[in-house]
């Protein structure tokens, strides 16, 4: 009798793999379709498909609770390729139109997420909430909202709550900013590029940046998009001095010495990024790759929903909502005070 063969290692891990992945995927699927239609229907989308899986994701994880089955495949979109996704992001952006603009902009773009960064910390250990929240908002509100705040959760530790509980409240934050800029336009007596610039610090995403500015002109909209990127050039040296922080506290108890400084998809974020201002990425590669990002994002997003546990977001309410509302204010307030002392 010929004994049955038993499935290869990589096959039985990619078996337990696919039903999470696949729930995942039906998840940014669905998200995406609601992305067109509010832009189909209203001209315009008010809730991002990053968002709208989040969202989803933890509609589902309330509604069906998902066994153990799906967990391998949730795991793997949530952690694996969301990291691939920060790494493919590095071949969006341009070195060569940050450096076009100029030192001093860069410098002030800098100087604000250090000072988001600062300030966001502070409020967050003023009304109690934890640290690793505390730090999942400031890079959230500082640099590029969704992104950011999953980028650095695997380098500081950050549970899966955490970080669906602070994209939660950081994501409504982030659409009171987006409405909230045209209706103030009119009373802040701002030119059209200076708009732009005050979007470009204080929005989250790119298409956010694009319908907060774009009621003041093409001026507005190419200011915003250009601080934009520099704010989100940011996200690796951050990511970095995190990784460095927690490696040296981590030297100090039972973990030291197998502690990776800067992981690898932060090392891969910048050499994307190097590969593209030295010419090497085409681009048509480049805006595969950015368009790669998106979807593993989205997916991730999805995973990150169904790893949330709502009444843990319930209960963890009133510290990060106080820490998101006055984070966004001083992130406002600290912007418009450069963006009028720049002229």
């Amino acid at each position: 009798m010929i004994p049955h063969p038993c499935p290869r290692p990589a096959q039985a891990h990619l078996r337990r793999l696919l039903p999470g992945i696949a729930l995942c995927a039906s998840i940014a699927v669905l998200a995406r379709g609601l992305e067109a239609a509010q832009m189909r229907l209203c001209g315009r989308v008010w809730l991002e498909a990053l968002n709208t899986a989040l969202l989803l994701g933890v509609g589902v994880r309330t509604c069906l609770r998902p066994g153990a089955v799906w967990a391998p495949g949730i795991k793997c979109c949530a952690r694996t390729l969301l990291n691939v996704a920060i790494m493919c992001m590095g071949a969006s952006f341009s070195m060569g139109a940050v450096l076009r603009a100029g030192p001093g902009l860069l410098a002030a773009v800098a100087g604000m997420v250090v000072f988001s960064l600062s300030f966001t910390c502070a409020v967050g250990w003023l009304v109690g909430l934890s640290a690793t929240r505390t730090l999942l908002v400031a890079c959230g509100n500082a640099i590029c909202g969704n992104s950011a705040i999953m980028a650095a959760a695997p380098v500081i530790h950050a549970r899966e709550e955490d970080v669906g509980a602070t994209i939660a409240f950081t994501a409504a934050g982030g659409l009171v900013v987006v409405v909230g800029l045209p209706l103030l336009g009119p009373l802040l007596h701002l030119g059209g590029a200076a708009h732009g610039v005050l979007a470009g610090l204080t929005v989250y995403a790119v298409p956010q940046v694009m319908a907060a500015a774009a009621p003041f002109g093409p001026v507005a909209v190419q200011a915003g998009m250009l601080v934009k990127l520099m704010r989100v050039l940011m996200l690796g040296p951050v990511c970095a001095v995190l990784s460095v922080l927690r490696a040296r506290m981590a030297r100090t108890g039972p973990a030291r010495g197998r502690v990776r400084v800067v992981p690898w998809y932060i090392t891969g974020f910048g050499a994307m990024m190097g590969l593209r201002a030295m010419g090497l990425l085409p681009p048509g590669m480049a805006a595969a790759l950015a368009m790669m990002a998106t979807g593993l994002t989205v997916l991730a997003m999805a995973a990150l929903g169904l790893g949330v546990q709502a009444g843990a977001v319930l209960r963890a309410g009133r510290p990060l909502a106080l820490t998101v509302v006055f984070s966004l204010l001083g992130l406002m307030g600290a912007a418009l005070v450069l963006v009028r002392g720049m002229g």
